[in-house]
């Protein structure tokens, strides 16, 4: 069964994933697929800086795992746009969109001509290491390489009906703690104004026959957004998973402490 991001949401299920980008390590993603029910992954460089060399290792390890992966970034290099789909990842997402105008380009970044401007190099992973023609390559890429835009600024919430409009954009990410920054209401997940805008997206993905997720800070916002029509929810995190594993060793053995 195809675990592709892209061919989940087509099914209309539940894409469940997990971020690694402070321990992004083949031991954490071998543990995160053998608990299963998981889809795949993100890779978070925004935050974390990740080199080549770890995407390309993390996206071996997915395959190995049968999981997707995607590179959540930062949308200010064109170049590394392309140097994470050469290593092996699935699609990118780009961080900290302000506007629909911002998120073409990003798309652009992305995409051989004649939808974009990505330049033609077939020595990558993606295209099998030059065992594809240049011309398969570009139209296999484009077509597969999954591409999402995070909706975490007031500016990319006001645009999020002509972001989803946009051709090659498969999904909008909510970033609920940067959008609840952004709206003066830090942390606060169950804040009307905060769902108000939960409800924008949705609808502008529905409107434009696109998907929408988000990251999973409490199980109550988490079921909202699923409730409104979330179907690819991040559901652990390389860190969180080892915090809260110290946590259960000190709890089991608390009179040792």
């Amino acid at each position: 069964m195809s675990t592709r991001f892209r061919d989940v949401l087509a099914a209309g299920d539940l894409v469940r994933i997990f971020v690694l980008g402070r321990l992004v390590h083949p031991v954490i993603i071998d543990m995160f697929g053998l608990a299963g029910g998981f889809h795949g992954f993100w890779l978070d460089q925004e935050h974390c800086g990740l080199t080549y060399e770890q995407v390309q290792l993390a996206s071996v390890c997915a395959r190995a795992n049968n999981f997707d992966c995607i590179v959540r970034m930062a949308p200010s290099d064109y170049a590394l746009v392309t140097q994470n789909l050469e290593a092996g990842a699935g699609g990118v997402m780009a961080a900290q969109i302000t506007s629909a105008e911002h998120a073409e380009q990003f798309v652009r970044w992305a995409k051989f001509a004649p939808r974009g401007c990505r330049g033609m190099n077939n020595a990558g992973r993606d295209a099998d290491y030059t065992h594809k023609p240049q011309d398969k390559f570009a139209a296999e890429s484009n077509r597969d390489h999954f591409l999402a835009i995070q909706i975490e600024t007031l500016g990319a919430l006001e645009q999020a009906d002509e972001i989803a409009a946009i051709d090659g954009v498969d999904l909008l990410f909510v970033g609920p703690s940067d959008l609840s920054q952004a709206m003066g209401l830090l942390g606060q997940f169950n804040h009307p104004k905060l769902h108000e805008g939960l409800d924008r997206v949705a609808a502008a993905c529905r409107r434009h026959g696109k998907h929408w997720g988000t990251v999973a800070p409490t199980k109550e916002y988490t079921q909202m957004c699923y409730d409104k029509g979330c179907r690819m929810l991040s559901l652990g995190a390389d860190v969180v998973a080892v915090r809260q594993g110290i946590e259960v060793a000190k709890t089991n053995f608390r009179n040792l402490f």
